[in-house]
C-alpha cells in the first residue's frame, strides 16, 4: 500500500495551498483530485477579489504562468437606456456617469465606512480563529486583538458597525442612497453566491466579508487573470507539483479510513487503498462528514449538526459562444459588466427561488472576451421540481435579459451552456451546488464555520483536518483556509 504523510483530498485553491505550505516544510504530500484536472471550483468564478497575499508570494506563482489583465478592474452598471454608471478603482472609488451629486457624496462616505468596517475583518482572515469552548485553552488573545481593532474605529463607528451587522443590504442601502441603478449594483455584489436577498436579515455581514477581500494588497479589488479564472487554478497546481508534491487527477476518494480511533488513509473509487496519518480534506465539510466519514466515526450531536450544515446554492454559470462581440449600448466590453436594474429587481429575483421558480428577470455579472460571454446569474433555484424545465427558463431569461440590454445579441450565439445549482452539485461535487462549500451566513461564518468544535480546522478524527471554502474564513478562490490549515498543522506537531 502506497504511503505519504499527508494525503489532501481536492485539487481546488485551499488543497493547493495546503499542500505547497506543507510540502516545503518536508513532509510527502499527495494530492488527490476526483476530476480530470486540477483547480476545483475556481474555473466557475471570473475574478479574484480575495486571493490571499501570502499565498500568491509563497507559491511564486508568477513564475508558474500567472499573469493579470486587470488587478483593480472597473464595474460598469448596465442601463437599458445606455445611461451606464461607471465605478473604476476598489468598490467604486470614483463614479462616471450621471449620478446626482448627493449620491456621489452619500456613496462615498459610506464606502468609506463600510472599507473601514471591513479591515477589522480582515485580519482574521488569516488566522485560526479562537474556539470559544470549555477547556479549549485561551482564546482570549485572539478576541482580544479582535476587539482592539473595533474599538480603534471609535465609539460611535462601533456603535454603527453593530446597527449595520443587525439590518439588511436594502435597508442600509435605503437609507443612504437614491439612485436605483447604484442600490440595485451594489444590492447584488452584496449578495453575489450567496442564499440571501437584499432584504435578508444579516445580509450586510456576508459583504462586509466579500469587502475585506484583496487584489495585490488593494482591499475590495477585483483582479482578471489572463485566461479567466482556470488559470489561477493551473498555475497553483503547477506551483505545487515544482515543490515535490505528487499530483493525481481521476482519483476520486470514497472513504476516509479509520482503525480504532485514528486515521489511517483513504480509500478510492478504484478500489486503491493509500495510507497516511493526516488526511486534508478540501472538499465540502458536508461531504467529508457524512459522505466520507459517515455516521459510524461521529458523535451522534456532530452527526445531527453536519446534516442541517445550510448549503444552497443560488448562483447560475451561463457561457455564449458568440459570432461577434454585441454592443451593450456603448459600454466598455474590458470591464465587469453587472445587470441588476434596483435593489428591488435584485429582491424579486431571489423571492420565486424560495420556493423552487426560476426568476422572470435574473441579474447577472458579466465578463467578455474575443467570441465569448461568461457570466453569473442569480437567483435560481436549487431544487425545482422540473430540473430540466428550470434550465430552459433560465436560459431564457438570462437571454431575454442581455437582449434588453445589448439588442441583437440573440443573433450572434452560436452556443449556449448553462450550469444550474444542481448542475454545478453533480459537476463540482459542491452541495446544493453552493459556491462556498457551504452558505456565509451568521452562523456559519467565523468560529461557527463550518460548525463548532471543528472550526479550527481540526477535524472530529485524530490525524483529519478541514480545510475547504466550506471553513474559515470561507468562500472566493483565496487559497486561506488551506494556507490556515497547514500553519495550524505546523503549531499542533
Amino acid at each position: 500500500m502506497p504511503s505519504f504523510d499527508t494525503i489532501i483530498i481536492g485539487a481546488g485553491p485551499n488543497g493547493l495551498a495546503a499542500a505547497h505550505r506543507l510540502a516545503s516544510k518536508g513532509a510527502k504530500v499527495l494530492v488527490l483530485e476526483a476530476a480530470d484536472a486540477p483547480g476545483g471550483g475556481a474555473g466557475l468564478a471570473h475574478l479574484s477579489y480575495n486571493l490571499d497575499p501570502r499565498v500568491e508570494t509563497a507559491m511564486n506563482l508568477a513564475a508558474h504562468g500567472l499573469e493579470w489583465l486587470d488587478r483593480n478592474l472597473a464595474t460598469t452598471v448596465l442601463s437599458p437606456d445606455g445611461n451606464h454608471l461607471r465605478l473604476e478603482g476598489a468598490v467604486g472609488a470614483r463614479i462616471a456617469g450621471d449620478l446626482p451629486e448627493a449620491d456621489r457624496a452619500a456613496w462615498a462616505a459610506l464606502r468609506a465606512r463600510l472599507l473601514r468596517f471591513a479591515a477589522v475583518l480582515s485580519p482574521l482572515n488569516q488566522m485560526t480563529p479562537p474556539r470559544i469552548a470549555r477547556g479549549a485553552g485561551n482564546p482570549m488573545g485572539k478576541l482580544a486583538m479582535i476587539a482592539l481593532r473595533a474599538r480603534m474605529l471609535g465609539a460611535a463607528e462601533v456603535r454603527e458597525l453593530g446597527r449595520i451587522l443587525l439590518t439588511n443590504v436594502h435597508d442600509l442601502l435605503d437609507d443612504e442612497l437614491s439612485d436605483p441603478r447604484l442600490k440595485g449594483a451594489l444590492a447584488f455584489e452584496a449578495t453575489l453566491g450567496g442564499w440571501l436577498g437584499p432584504r435578508s436579515p444579516n445580509s450586510v455581514l456576508p459583504w462586509l466579508v466579500r469587502l475585506a477581500g484583496q487584489a495585490a494588497g488593494v482591499q475590495g479589488a477585483l483582479g482578471l487573470p489572463k485566461g479567466g479564472m482556470a488559470e489561477l487554478g493551473s498555475a497553483m497546481a503547477r506551483a505545487v507539483v515544482a515543490q515535490g508534491v505528487t499530483l493525481r487527477c481521476d482519483a476520486r476518494v470514497t472513504r476516509i479510513l479509520v482503525e480504532g480511533e485514528r486515521l489511517v488513509g483513504v480509500s478510492l473509487a478504484s478500489g486503491e487503498d493509500i495510507q497516511a496519518a493526516r488526511v486534508v480534506s478540501c472538499i465540502a465539510p458536508k461531504t467529508t462528514l457524512l459522505g466520507l466519514v459517515g455516521p459510524r466515526h461521529l458523535d451522534a450531536g456532530l452527526f445531527t449538526r453536519a446534516r442541517h450544515l445550510k448549503a444552497r446554492g443560488g448562483a447560475t454559470k451561463l457561457y455564449l459562444r458568440l459570432k461577434a462581440m454585441p454592443d451593450f449600448r456603448g459600454a466598455n466590453l474590458k470591464d465587469r459588466l453587472i445587470l441588476a436594474g434596483s435593489e428591488h429587481d435584485v429582491e424579486r429575483a431571489f423571492n420565486p427561488v424560495k420556493y423552487g421558480r426560476v426568476p422572470d428577470h435574473p441579474g447577472m455579472e458579466i465578463v467578455l472576451s474575443e467570441g465569448s460571454l461568461s457570466a453569473i446569474a442569480q437567483f435560481a433555484p436549487h431544487a425545482p421540481d422540473d430540473r430540466d424545465a428550470a434550465r430552459a427558463a433560465m436560459l431564457a431569461a438570462c437571454l431575454a435579459q442581455l437582449e434588453v440590454h445589448a439588442p441583437g445579441i440573440g443573433a450572434l450565439v452560436e452556443r449556449a451552456d448553462i450550469l444550474m445549482p444542481y448542475d454545478i452539485e453533480d459537476r463540482h461535487g459542491l452541495p446544493g451546488g453552493q459556491w462556498h462549500a457551504g452558505e456565509l451566513s451568521v452562523e456559519q461564518m467565523l468560529f461557527l464555520r463550518p460548525l463548532p468544535g471543528i472550526a479550527q480546522y481540526r477535524g472530529p478524527i485524530p490525524g483529519l483536518w478541514l480545510a475547504s471554502a466550506g471553513c474559515h474564513p470561507g468562500g472566493g478562490v483565496s487559497g486561506s483556509a488551506g494556507w490556515n490549515a497547514a500553519l495550524a498543522m505546523e503549531a499542533a506537531e
